[in-house]
């Protein structure tokens, strides 16, 4: 079931590279962020094994810029032997983004729910009763480091403070990745859909969204040292909160 609250995070930084999967060589971003980079910046928050992140928008308030860069990369793919990074090292061309910031609008999916109180646990937004979300964002907290697009684009994130302005403009994109769908023998699929952005933001509200709520998703068993570490740090968390 998919919760109506909508919770926001802004993000910024200043680079970020959303690599167009049809250019293999040299690496061109996106004109914005894609929905699956937003999950992953959410998740880098907040992650749950019993529930995923629906992105509903994503919306851009600065300036579209380009830039250009050359990177070191490995031109080779990681298999069972090790990778001799001097003999594989390759330096190419990117065209990048620079002075980024956006702001991700989502809410949670439940597959099984029993008490809506649950979303409450995890997106409430009442005065002094904030859910995990909000508050790790007001903190700061995060697992690791969220990036935009490559672990060297690392992100900031905050609250949004109500003042912000979306880019008026309209910006064509075409078929952009969405995600990586996950069939029940974990089979992975990219989903593409035709994106657009219409006065600075971007609709993730798209039938790929929806077959992303049924890809098959990490839950550890319960009896695992995995599921033990959740439990032990979902303790703690409302402990805090309850202070």
């Amino acid at each position: 079931m998919l919760d109506d609250r909508i919770v926001k995070v802004k993000v910024k930084g200043d680079f970020a590279c959303f690599t167009r999967p049809d250019l293999k060589v040299e690496r061109m971003t996106y004109p914005c962020m894609t929905p699956s980079a937003a999950r992953g910046i959410l998740d880098s928050i907040l992650w749950k094994p019993e529930f995923q992140w629906y992105v509903r928008r994503i919306v851009i308030l600065n300036p579209v810029r380009f830039t250009t860069i050359k990177r070191n990369e490995i031109n080779a793919k990681q298999g069972r032997n090790p990778i001799v990074i001097e003999d594989r090292r390759a330096q190419r061309n990117s065209v990048i983004l620079r002075d980024v910031e956006y702001i991700i609008e989502a809410s949670i999916f439940m597959h099984n729910v029993t008490d809506k109180r649950m979303y409450e646990k995890y997106v409430g937004m009442m005065e002094k009763k904030e859910g995990i979300f909000p508050r790790r964002v007001r903190k700061g907290q995060c697992w690791r480091r969220p990036y935009l697009g490559t672990r060297e684009f690392s992100a900031e994130f905050m609250s949004p403070d109500g003042n912000e302005q979306p880019l008026q403009e309209t910006i064509p994109i075409g078929s952009m990745l969405f995600d990586m769908f996950y069939d029940d023998q974990g089979k992975p699929q990219p989903l593409f859909f035709e994106a657009a952005i219409r006065d600075g933001v971007l609709d993730c509200e798209v039938p790929e969204n929806e077959l992303m709520m049924t890809s098959s998703h990490l839950r550890p068993p319960l009896d695992s040292e995995v599921s033990s570490l959740v439990y032990e740090l979902n303790q703690r968390e409302e402990e805090e909160a309850a202070l």
